[in-house]
């Protein structure tokens, strides 16, 4: 089983820059989307009915902005959107989706660098999430995809020193992956590639950024510790373009 997820910086954007042309060599079981930036009303059949599977849209309550999708070729056991309180479900940030051996969660988790309201927000956001996540794990295991929007340690982003004061690896942010890492899940790119430089998976679109690989490493698949042992494989895809972030994949035995 192959899920692949991709933070793709508006769905209707990247369908004109060789979404298709990617997806239907790709091929994967379950694809996750993160700031899709849209309503489904406002998608063609194409998006909201791709052929051979079933779709899932969040869409937040502004139009144009976040909203999270995800596509199963198999049907779920079970969806769900609206999962924590009214103040984060607003935004669609989440789907919940039931498949049979495990529950994945597709998050795209909140931006803090507009201002300390929006550092807040995020930071209550990891909290609020974590306590469903701790729930929902008694069940069956837990994979967790998205867009986390923190580089954990210094090895995930290309100037660690320079950022040090910028949303997105202030320690308060970074703690919040130690803690997701550290209630039993597992970082998958980093268990299989514990010291590998040079991979991210979000550049800039100043300076050129991605030519130079001058990135960030925020999406991730993290999995419960008890089900770390069916992880084939996990991979970042940065020759994949369309987006400020590429996508990266998980294989399952």
């Amino acid at each position: 089983m192959r899920i692949v997820s991709w933070n793709v910086n508006g769905i209707r954007a990247v369908v004109k820059k060789g979404f298709w042309d990617w997806f239907n060599l790709d091929n994967p079981d379950v694809l996750c989307l993160q700031e899709t930036k849209a309503h489904p009303e406002q998608l063609d059949e194409t998006l909201t009915r791709p052929l051979g599977y079933h779709a899932y849209y969040h869409s937040g309550e502004r139009k144009g902005y976040s909203s999270v999708a995800t596509w199963c070729k198999k049907e779920p056991l079970s969806v769900q959107r609206e999962i924590l309180s009214e103040a984060f479900n607003r935004e669609g940030r989440i789907l919940l989706t039931e498949h049979d051996k495990f529950f994945l969660y597709n998050v795209y988790f909140p931006n803090g660098q507009k201002d300390q309201d929006r550092l807040d927000y995020k930071l209550r956001f990891y909290g609020a999430l974590q306590e469903h996540i701790r729930e929902t794990e008694k069940i069956k295991p837990v994979i967790i995809v998205g867009d986390f929007n923190t580089a954990h340690t210094d090895i995930d982003l290309a100037r660690p020193k320079p950022n040090e004061k910028t949303s997105g690896f202030l320690p308060e942010e970074r703690v919040w992956i130690d803690r997701y890492l550290d209630s039993g899940y597992v970082d998958t790119f980093r268990k299989e590639h514990p010291d590998a430089r040079g991979y991210y998976t979000w550049w800039s679109f100043r300076a050129n950024a991605r030519v130079n690989n001058v990135g960030w490493r925020i999406d991730y698949f993290l999995v419960s510790e008890r089900f770390q042992d069916q992880v084939e494989a996990s991979r970042i895809h940065p020759n994949i373009m369309g987006s400020d972030h590429c996508p990266i994949s998980l294989v399952l035995k």
